[in-house]
């Protein structure tokens, strides 16, 4: 007979507003960033290739760590990994902040993603082991969710709100405080958490985990921005036979991850929802945000407000999911999330050029209700169905998963929306008063026809640049369908994939799946007994 289940007190709820604080910060850091480069840009006027660097190299080893940092928080303790990347991450913005030349910012925005991925998958990990009530445990992740999800939204607006007040490096300065919170109520708020058998740390492991990633990031990111390429073509295959040699190594008694979680249907198909939700918002919300400044012509403050509605429905579906996981199978809950989303980027392919700001912030909002359904239980079930033991490891897969996705999405669908507008623009006739160059110019992107036509006398400029206007909206339109496609098709391949995995109120029966084993279990009961032994230990030194 299994032990009765702990249900988590207000030292755990605590905790879990700790967790979230630096979750959102971490997803913040990356939006947020982007206000800064005009002003950062005139101050230390970095090179092109220091400017590439400083924009991307925190995301590349944000992305390209969060597998070793997962297993390592394993085998040294999860709460320990956190502080220590809290320390990181601290110290890094201050540096970041206060940066008077473009090598010092590069350095320091890779001490930042460094840390970063410290943070993203120790936050994760510790939730699966302070709520051991599965009902309660998914609300949790819930809210790690909603957090996680918000932190791209408020970026925007947080980081508008500093730079009208203040220096670029206000924009770093804002994750100090936070940091030094975390550090101050984690050993009271937070037990400690490893692997009772961690094995050795797998050093190798760990250099083609990260080889692997960088290099995949690296070639869709030159897709996205410089078309494709030889040079990308080699990175992404490179990377593949990297990440080869790295699976094929973990098959070891001690491997960094354990790759027969892919074996289980669950957890495979809930990795593979949160990807594609990434992969298809994250590719359309780069149109998006284009759509909202440059079409409607909205300042970039005023834009970022417009998010709000979709933070806010993001939770909406969080809570939609957390209150029907106790009665419904998880299979129903996932399904009905992606067509959800789909139906929400169904609305924004009706979008024109012409059409009222509502419509894309209706469609943007029923698909954010979606993306917080799925994110919700995908999560839980990536997170849950992993022994305790490797937590650290499946939240950092669960992430990894993330970053990979919104890469792949920015590279595909911005190429396809890149593609229409091109063709659409390449297709219009000649324009009397326009000079060739420049009507080649603004046959490229959307903000190059703006920077270019905006400003030409007569009627020749402004009807070029609603044509412009007309073939970049049909570029999202196009990207939408697509999106809408994927997650139909998903949400079929999900539900069925999914389809023996009991509501969380029922035990499984012998045809479920159940998402917690019994070695689970036996785990969970000695890393119960590791945290226990700390919060000893902790009374003690008290």
């Amino acid at each position: 007979m299994n032990a009765p289940v702990v249900k988590a007190g207000r030292r755990e709820w605590l905790g879990l507003i700790a967790l979230v604080l630096p979750t959102l910060l971490v997803s913040m850091d990356i939006s947020v960033f982007f206000f800064a480069l005009p002003a950062l840009t005139e101050d230390l006027a970095p090179s092109g290739t220091e400017l590439l660097w400083i924009m991307d190299v925190y995301g590349f080893l944000l992305a390209g760590l969060l597998v070793t940092m997962g297993a390592l928080g394993d085998r040294i303790g999860r709460r320990k990994l956190l502080l220590i990347g809290a320390v990181l991450f601290g110290v890094a913005s201050t540096a970041a902040a206060y940066a008077d030349d473009a090598a010092v910012l590069i350095l320091a925005r890779a001490a930042m993603g460094i840390g970063g991925a410290t943070l993203a998958p120790s936050t994760l990990a510790l939730i699966r082991n302070m709520f051991h009530d599965e009902k309660e445990r998914t609300t949790a992740i819930g809210v790690w969710t909603a957090g996680f999800a918000g932190g791209g939204v408020l970026g925007p607006i947080i980081g508008g709100l500093l730079l009208e007040n203040f220096w670029w490096g206000a924009v770093f300065l804002i994750n100090i405080p936070v940091m030094v919170l975390l550090l101050a109520v984690a050993p009271i708020l937070l037990p400690e958490y490893r692997n009772p058998d961690p094995g050795r740390f797998d050093l190798l492991s760990s250099v083609l985990a990260l080889a692997s990633i960088l290099s995949i990031i690296y070639g869709v990111k030159e897709i996205a921005g410089h078309g494709a390429g030889i040079g990308a073509a080699a990175a992404i295959v490179a990377g593949l036979l990297i990440g080869f040699l790295f699976v094929r190594r973990q098959v070891g008694e001690h491997a960094m991850l354990d790759v027969r979680l892919f074996r289980n249907p669950a957890f495979s198909a809930s990795l593979g929802a949160n990807t594609l939700v990434m992969f298809v918002m994250l590719g359309t919300a780069l149109f998006m945000s284009q759509y909202l400044q440059l079409v409607k012509g909205l300042e970039p403050f005023t834009a970022a407000l417009w998010s709000l509605p979709a933070v806010v429905a993001t939770m909406v579906g969080v809570g939609i999911a957390s209150s029907l996981v106790a009665a419904v199978r998880p299979a129903y809950i996932v399904a009905a999330g992606l067509v959800l989303a789909a139906v929400g980027f169904g609305v924004i392919t009706q979008v024109e050029a012409g059409s009222a700001l509502w419509l894309i912030l209706t469609g943007s909002a029923v698909m954010s209700v979606g993306v917080g359904m799925v994110s919700t239980l995908g999560t839980d079930l990536v997170v849950t169905t992993a022994p305790p033991e490797r937590a650290g490891a499946a939240s950092a897969l669960s992430e990894t998963g993330n970053e990979l996705g919104g890469a792949l999405g920015i590279a595909v669908l911005g190429s396809i929306g890149a593609a229409v507008y091109r063709s659409q623009m390449d297709g219009l006739p000649a324009t009397d008063g326009v000079p060739a160059q420049v009507a080649d110019a603004a046959g490229e992107t959307l903000p190059g026809a703006v920077a270019v036509l905006g400003s030409l006398p007569g009627e020749a400029g402004a009807a070029l640049l609603d044509n412009a206007f007309a073939s970049f909206t049909h570029g999202l339109q196009a990207v939408a369908a697509t999106g809408t496609v994927i997650l139909l098709l998903a949400a079929v391949l999900v539900g069925y994939l999914l389809r023996n995995v009991a509501p969380k109120n029922n035990g499984a029966t012998e045809n479920d799946e159940s998402p917690v084993t019994d070695q689970s279990r036996e785990a969970d009961g000695q890393l119960r007994l590791v945290g226990s032994e700390t919060r000893e230990t902790l009374h003690a030194d008290r």
